[in-house]
């Protein structure tokens, strides 16, 4: 077996390609290997009173600078953060997008955008009522980067 990493810094995530002649048991388990590694990874640590959350990324909905500091928004609940928005935005996968300077959005849990072409469109999401702004110097990276999504099979 080979192993070769190719840098490639137009990438926008990180992609892992497994080339075979024939996908035997060893080639198997070493894609549940990299998918549980994958999935263990996607942990944040997030503070709710005196109590601290492992939560899985996958389930924020976005971040925002909020009264005491910068807050995680799951579906029915608000988690506090240590971090800094811009230092989230380093560390968070690829699907996260700096939506204006007080909010980093989930792309992916996106369900409509109210535009508004004057002042900040309002995006909504699936089974709760909260709700994000995204400032119009950001609408239209974020339209792109939904259409990539919505174009990707």
């Amino acid at each position: 077996m080979k192993i070769r990493i190719e840098i490639d810094e137009n990438a926008e995530d990180e992609e892992i390609i497994i080339r075979c002649n024939a996908l035997t048991e060893n080639v198997q388990k070493l894609q549940n290997v990299l998918s549980n590694w994958k999935d263990s990874q996607e942990k944040i640590v997030l503070y709710h009173n005196n109590t601290e959350y492992y939560l899985d990324i996958k389930d924020i909905l976005f971040f925002e600078t909020g009264i005491h500091g910068i807050e995680a928004h799951t579906i029915h609940d608000v988690f506090q953060s240590k971090l800094k928005l811009y230092e989230l935005e380093e560390q968070l996968p690829g699907y996260f997008m700096r939506i204006s300077k007080s909010a980093i959005l989930n792309t992916n849990k996106v369900y409509a955008i109210n535009r508004n072409l004057t002042a900040s469109s309002v995006i909504e999401f699936q089974n709760t009522h909260k709700q994000v702004y995204v400032s119009r110097n950001y609408y239209k990276p974020l339209k792109n980067k939904l259409e990539e999504k919505r174009l990707q099979p």
